[in-house]
């Protein structure tokens, strides 16, 4: 899809970070944009930040772990704009906990956001897609759906799943000659609120919050801005993978390097409490 003006995006978790930052930069690429997010004060800034540039937006609450909301949203904008062509499957959640340590519940929580998110949403607006001939498929994964990385084994879950669906997605739909494109993105660090907002696991010694925020931001080596706009220029040379910084690109190539050896680095050298990674 190397022309995006004229087109209809949806994009999930559009309230703040890169989810806000996608739906205004699509906007500016004269597209007009349906949005979803849980925070309905947030959603409604957003909306705003679209409406301001001339674009028409159409906002709705909608938890994407609810497959029907999801489906009756992609319907609902269908009615509201006459077709759709993108969809951004951005939502997200983090949780610090060790495996050996964290509930069921816990890892349920941030499956259901971040795993079964990512497929209400493909599973919602591919129909739509292929019923008009074409529709690109953008599913936000992350650098840790590249490598694991200790204390986020259920986030590294969730995104090394996004990342095989996402990719077995994108062979079945060449193999039918489908003219829908499929992307996976793998963004580093992204200064966003995610780590602000993470959960710690329940049995874990609890952090120090403004020290496990500062550490993020330190690390984080990208502006949602500029992930928004690495990831639309993907989008346009139609990449089925899209790694945003140059943190993710370096992780990429370790992972080739060392696929397996890059476990024992990290076990060597990496702190392993939760308010630390």
């Amino acid at each position: 899809m190397s022309e995006l003006r004229g087109r209809v995006a949806a994009v999930t978790g559009a309230g703040s970070g890169i989810g806000r930052a996608l739906a205004v930069e699509l906007a500016r690429s004269h597209c007009d944009v349906a949005l979803s997010d849980v925070d309905e004060a947030s959603l409604e800034e957003t909306r705003k930040l679209v409406l301001a540039t001339g674009r028409r937006a159409f906002a709705r609450v909608v938890d994407v772990r609810d497959a029907e909301a999801v489906d009756a949203w992609a319907r609902d904008v269908v009615a509201e704009f006459g077709g759709v062509q993108l969809i951004f499957n951005n939502a997200g959640v983090a949780l610090a906990a060790r495996l050996t340590r964290v509930t069921l519940d816990e890892f349920r929580w941030l499956m259901d956001v971040d795993f079964w998110g990512v497929v209400h949403g493909t599973k919602s607006f591919l129909p739509h897609f292929q019923a008009a001939g074409e529709g690109h498929v953008v599913n936000v994964s992350s650098v840790f759906g590249l490598i694991a990385f200790p204390g986020n084994g259920t986030y590294n879950a969730a995104k090394f799943a996004v990342r095989g669906f996402t990719e077995a997605l994108a062979i079945e739909l060449e193999m039918e000659g489908s003219p829908v494109q499929v992307s996976c993105v793998h963004p580093g660090g992204i200064k966003t609120n995610i780590a602000r907002l993470a959960r710690v696991g329940t049995d874990e010694e609890q952090p120090d919050r403004a020290e496990m925020s500062d550490a993020f931001d330190r690390a984080a080596r990208t502006t949602p801005e500029r992930a928004a706009q690495v990831i639309l220029d993907g989008v346009r040379r139609n990449r089925r993978r899209i790694l945003i910084g140059p943190d993710a690109r370096v992780i990429s190539g370790v992972q080739r390097l060392l696929p397996v050896g890059y476990q024992r680095l990290l076990a060597r050298f990496i702190p392993f409490e939760p308010g630390q990674v």
